[in-house]
C-alpha cells in the first residue's frame, strides 16, 4: 500500500511540475500578447481611453490569476527569476490602473512634459520614413496635450490634484521651452536636421499648431491647476493615499516592508553615519561640530569647480580611475563604453546632481554619465568620487551595460527595479572605499553625505507621504544631516515629493546587498571569492530582492560544495 501511494505521490508531483511549468510559459506569452496589443506605435502618443484602461486591466487580470496558480516547485531557477518579476510587472501595472494614477501625469522633473521634450529633442531625421513619422508626432501633439489636461481635471475631481511645488516646477521647465512666440527650444534641434523643403513645413506646424498647445497648457498649470492644487505635499493627501504609499513602498524596496519598518531603518541608519562623521571630524581634528563642519564645507571655495568643464574633467579623470579597479572585483565587464556629458540645459535647474543615461550597442550610442554643471557652487567636488562611482562604473553603466548583453529573456526581462539597480549604486559607493576611490578625509566625508543623504532618504519620504510633514520640515531635516548645498537638498525633497517611495529603494537595496555579501563571507570564510560573488549578483539583470537573496543563498551552498570537494581532495 506505501509502494503505491508513494508511487501517486511521485507522479502527482510531476504533473504538479509540469502544470507550474506551462503556466510560466502561460503567463509569458499572455504578458508578451499584452505588450504588444497595447504597445504605442512610434508615430503616435499615449492616448488611454476608458475602453482602452478597461480592456488593459481585464488582460493584466487574466494574466495574474494564471500567476498566483503557479507553484514554485519544480521550476527551473530562471523559471523562478521570471514567475517572480512578472508578478511585480503586472501587479504594479494592475495597481495604478485601478487607482487611476494617469490623472496625476507630472512629476517634480516635468512628468509626460519631459516625455514629450525627450521623445523629440535629438530625434535621427533621415529618412522620409523618418519626416513621416515625424510629422505625424506634431500633428497630433495637441491632441495628447488636451488628453493630459483632462486627465488632470479628472484628477482634480477625485481628489487626486498635484501638490504645488511639482506644478510650480512643470510650468517652470515648459515656460523655458516656449519663452519665443511661435518657436519651441525642443523641437529647434530636430527640425534644423530636416531638408530645407521640409523646415519650412515644420516651423509653420509648430507656430500654429503646437507652440498654441503648449501654451495652453502652461496657461492651465499656472491658473486653472494652480488654483485646485493640494496643500500637503504629501501623497497621504489624496483619496485613499497611505494605501497607495504602502504600496509604493513595497514596490520599490521588492519587499513586504511597511512605511514604519523603512522609516525606523532610515533613524538607524542616520545614527550610525553621523558617527561615522564625527570619527572624520576627529581625525582631522576640526575644532567644532558636524553641523559647523558642513557649514565650512559648503562655503571652502577649494571644493567648488571653477567652470563648467573642470567640473567634467573631474569626473572623467575620476571615472577612468575607478575603471582601474574593476578587474580586481569583477569577473565579467561589459562591451559598451560610456563618456561624460553635462545635464542637458532644459533640465537642469530642477534636475539632480547626476545621472546614468544608457547607451546601446545596436544603435551605436555608449552610455552617457551625466554631471549636473548648472549652479557649479552647488555642485561640491569632494562628493564627486562617490557620483562617479554611482552612476558610472562600477555602478549603473557597469550593471545595466552587463544585463543588455543577457540573451534568451522575454522583453519584460529588461525591466528596471529600483531597489536592485540603485541598491546596486549605492553600493559601489561603499565598495570604493574597498578599492582606494577616496583618497583624503573630505572624498570620504563626502562618500559619507551621500550615504546619509539616502539614509535621509528613508526618514523624509515616509515623513512627507505618511506622516504628514511639510516641504520645509523635510528640507531642514536633510539639510542639517547632509553636507549637500541648500540647492541639491531642496530639489532632492520636490523630486520625492512628486515621486512618492522611489527614493527609499536606493539604501535598502544597499543594506540587501551589503548583507548577503557578511553572509557569504561568513559562510565561505578564506573560500570567499568577491569576483565570483559580484557576478552571481549581477548576472540577472535587474531582479527582485528577494530573488536575489534565495539566489545568492544558492551561490553560497555551491560554494561550500566546490570547497568541501577542493579539500576532499
Amino acid at each position: 500500500m506505501r509502494y503505491y501511494f508513494l508511487v501517486w505521490l511521485l507522479a502527482f508531483l510531476i504533473c504538479s511540475c509540469s502544470s507550474s511549468m506551462d503556466k510560466v510559459d502561460e503567463a509569458i506569452a499572455l504578458y508578451e500578447n499584452h505588450e504588444k496589443t497595447f504597445k504605442t506605435p512610434q508615430d503616435s502618443w499615449p492616448i488611454q481611453s476608458d475602453s482602452l484602461k478597461g480592456a488593459k486591466i481585464s488582460s493584466l487580470s487574466q494574466i495574474s490569476e494564471v500567476l498566483n496558480d503557479i507553484s514554485t516547485v519544480g521550476l527551473t531557477e530562471e523559471q523562478q527569476i521570471n514567475t517572480d518579476l512578472l508578478r511585480i510587472v503586472v501587479d504594479d501595472e494592475l495597481y495604478n490602473l485601478q487607482v487611476g494614477i494617469h490623472k496625476m501625469p507630472l512629476n517634480a522633473e516635468g512628468g509626460f512634459i519631459m516625455g514629450i521634450i525627450y521623445s523629440t529633442r535629438n530625434v535621427r531625421l533621415e529618412k522620409e520614413e523618418d519626416f513621416e513619422r515625424f510629422f505625424k508626432r506634431l500633428r497630433e501633439l495637441p491632441e495628447y496635450i488636451e488628453h493630459q489636461i483632462s486627465n488632470m481635471r479628472l484628477g482634480i475631481a477625485d481628489g487626486m490634484a498635484h501638490p504645488a511645488v511639482v506644478v510650480h516646477n512643470c510650468a517652470s521647465i515648459l515656460h523655458d521651452q516656449i519663452r519665443e512666440k511661435g518657436k519651441v527650444s525642443f523641437l529647434t534641434s530636430a527640425i534644423g536636421s530636416l531638408p530645407e523643403n521640409k523646415k519650412e513645413e515644420a516651423e509653420k506646424m509648430v507656430s500654429e499648431e503646437v507652440y498654441p498647445a503648449l501654451l495652453q497648457l502652461h496657461q492651465f498649470l499656472t491658473s486653472e491647476y494652480a488654483t485646485q492644487v493640494r496643500s500637503s505635499p504629501g501623497i497621504h493627501a489624496i483619496m485613499g493615499g497611505e494605501d497607495y504609499y504602502r504600496q509604493r513602498v513595497k514596490y520599490y524596496t521588492t519587499l513586504d516592508m511597511s512605511p514604519e519598518e523603512v522609516y525606523e531603518t532610515g533613524e538607524r541608519e542616520v545614527e550610525r553615519i553621523l558617527q561615522e562623521m564625527q570619527s572624520i571630524l576627529d581625525s582631522i581634528q576640526f575644532k567644532g561640530n558636524i553641523q559647523e563642519f558642513i557649514f565650512w564645507l559648503r562655503n571652502e571655495p577649494r571644493f567648488y569647480a571653477r567652470t563648467p568643464q573642470e567640473i567634467l574633467d573631474k569626473a572623467a579623470w575620476l571615472s577612468k580611475k575607478a575603471e582601474e579597479f574593476l578587474p580586481r572585483y569583477f569577473g565579467k565587464l561589459p562591451r559598451l563604453p560610456f563618456t561624460v556629458n553635462p545635464v542637458p540645459e532644459a533640465i537642469a535647474p530642477t534636475y539632480t546632481s547626476g545621472r546614468y543615461s544608457g547607451g546601446s550597442m545596436d544603435q551605436r550610442r555608449a552610455g552617457q554619465y551625466w554631471v549636473n554643471t548648472f549652479k557649479l557652487e552647488s555642485r561640491p567636488l569632494y562628493a564627486l568620487p562617490a557620483l562617479t562611482l554611482h552612476e558610472a562604473v562600477p555602478g549603473h553603466h557597469l550593471q545595466i551595460s552587463l544585463a543588455q548583453e543577457l540573451e534568451g529573456l522575454p522583453p519584460f526581462r529588461k525591466t528596471y527595479l529600483s531597489a536592485y539597480g540603485e541598491g546596486w549604486g549605492l553600493y559601489s559607493e561603499y565598495l570604493g572605499k574597498e578599492a582606494g576611490m577616496y583618497e583624503d578625509p573630505y572624498d570620504d566625508f563626502g562618500r559619507l553625505t551621500y550615504e546619509m543623504w539616502r539614509a535621509c532618504r528613508l526618514v523624509v519620504d515616509v515623513g512627507i507621504h505618511y506622516k504628514g510633514w511639510t516641504r520645509e520640515e523635510a528640507i531642514q531635516y536633510m539639510a542639517d544631516r547632509t553636507a549637500l548645498s541648500i540647492h541639491e537638498v531642496t530639489t532632492e525633497i520636490d523630486r520625492y515629493i512628486g515621486w512618492p517611495a522611489q527614493a527609499v529603494s536606493y539604501k535598502i537595496g544597499e543594506l540587501k546587498i551589503r548583507e548577503l555579501r557578511k553572509r557569504a563571507e561568513e559562510k565561505l570564510g578564506d573560500g570567499f571569492d568577491i569576483r565570483s560573488f559580484h557576478d552571481k549578483v549581477l548576472e540577472n539583470g535587474s531582479i527582485p530582492l528577494l530573488t536575489l537573496e534565495r539566489i545568492i543563498d544558492g551561490f553560497i551552498e555551491d560554494e561550500q560544495k566546490r570547497i568541501q570537494l577542493e579539500n576532499d581532495n
